[in-house]
């Protein structure tokens, strides 16, 4: 999605003395560590600026997950679960340190609101759309094995159903794909505080505070990739970028002492039929998440009482397990497209806005899934091309390694 606006008619002239770049990407989620990667594979010069560390907002405070999306099938999301699910298994093959495929579990109860049918029929299409590819399909788990399934209440229950997906240290991930892009030639400054952009005949003069420093620097390419924090970065420039209307999200997770052998569990909230993950993570159980409007400052963003109470109301219906201290709790927040229907059922697909057509000189990244930021990145290369020269590639992302 694009949007469009005119440039000044006075444009001030950059200073000989000030560093320039061919793409200055502000923010450093996975999102702008993915394009910092993109862009400087493609034979770019970038570099990114982040006001406090590597992932240090909703990059680090996802579910920990690298999978299509198995519920966006509910809302006819085909390509974005088609497209999630090719770069999963990528993934797994170039960061098998850092992304494991993990056993998930979909119990089914009499209370349940999706029949046996409905899941068996999500779970082929999910299938197809991984292309059969091995280790992707599913199975009906014996009665005789649901003893095994560390503690799940017995009471009602009609079937299990068995997929696979993958897991993934968020954190890691994204400080990964960042030290790839500077292994292939990408600058990192952080922490540095973005302040303005000034648009130039030939691009923006960015000012940004470092070291107690202001420095000035020039980018033919700026891209927004503030996440929660977009429209205040959009704020900030000569003239206002253009952003669509989103909405900010916050998802809370808590983790658990109690410990999860088998795999992952995909559970029903029984009070409105949310999806809620209870997954193995790092010796403990994460359970989330919730989709709670937030509209106040990203940067205070926590987990409220009433999230707290919902995840472990939901662990408590389906499992027999009393001790439910809880050793970590943490929010994150989603960008989301803005509407009226429920965040649930609203897509996770990423929106892109450039602010010209023909030959962009600023362009903002909205919302996504971690799972598919290589794709988000090579969307925003191919709009940077718009403007800046013809370069002979040095990397191709998706064959560089990756490791911890």
């Amino acid at each position: 999605m694009r949007c469009r606006i005119l440039r000044p008619t006075v444009c001030m002239k950059m200073s000989s003395s000030e560093p320039s770049f061919d793409v200055v990407i502000i923010g450093g989620g996975i999102n702008g560590a993915g394009v910092a990667q993109a862009v400087a594979a493609a034979g770019y010069s970038v570099l990114l600026l982040e006001k406090s560390a590597i992932a240090a907002g909703t990059s680090s405070k996802s579910s920990k997950l690298i999978h299509g999306g198995l519920r966006y099938l509910e809302n006819f999301d085909f390509k974005l679960v088609r497209e999630s699910l090719k770069e999963r298994e990528l993934l797994l093959q170039l960061a098998p340190t850092l992304v494991k495929r993990l056993a998930f579990y979909i119990p089914l109860y009499q209370h349940s609101s999706r029949s046996p049918f409905k899941v068996a029929t999500g779970l082929t299409v999910y299938r197809l759309l991984a292309g059969f590819h091995r280790k992707t399909g599913f199975r009906i788990v014996p009665r005789r094995e649901w003893r095994n399934l560390d503690g799940l209440k017995q009471d009602g229950l009609k079937r299990v159903f068995q997929y696979w997906d993958a897991q993934t240290d968020d954190l890691a991930l994204t400080m990964a794909v960042m030290r790839s892009a500077q292994q292939l030639g990408a600058q990192l400054h952080a922490p540095a505080e973005f302040l303005s952009a000034q648009a130039l005949g030939d691009g923006y003069r960015i000012s940004y505070r470092q070291s107690g420093f202001t420095r000035q620097i020039h980018a033919t390419i700026v891209v927004n990739a503030a996440g929660p924090w977009a429209e205040a970065v959009a704020q900030r420039f000569k003239p206002d970028l253009p952003v669509i209307s989103t909405e900010n999200v916050q998802g809370a997770h808590i983790e658990i002492d109690f410990q999860i052998s088998r795999g992952a569990y995909y559970l029903e909230a029984p009070t409105d039929q949310r999806a809620v993950f209870v997954i193995p993570w790092q010796g403990r159980t994460l359970i989330g998440t919730t989709e709670t409007p937030y509209r106040g400052n990203p940067d205070d963003v926590h987990p409220l009482e009433s999230e707290i109470a919902y995840l472990k109301s939901v662990f408590g219906h389906y499992f027999d397990n009393n001790d439910l201290t809880i050793n970590a709790a943490w929010a994150g927040l989603r960008v989301l497209p803005a509407a009226e229907t429920a965040a649930f059922t609203r897509s996770r697909e990423s929106s892109i806005v450039a602010d010209d057509d023909q030959h962009p000189h600023a362009i903002t990244v909205l919302g996504g899934k971690i799972t598919s930021y290589r794709v988000t990145a090579g969307k925003v290369l191919e709009i940077c091309k718009q403007t800046l020269e013809k370069r002979i590639a040095i990397a191709d992302t998706a064959k560089l390694k990756m490791e911890t």
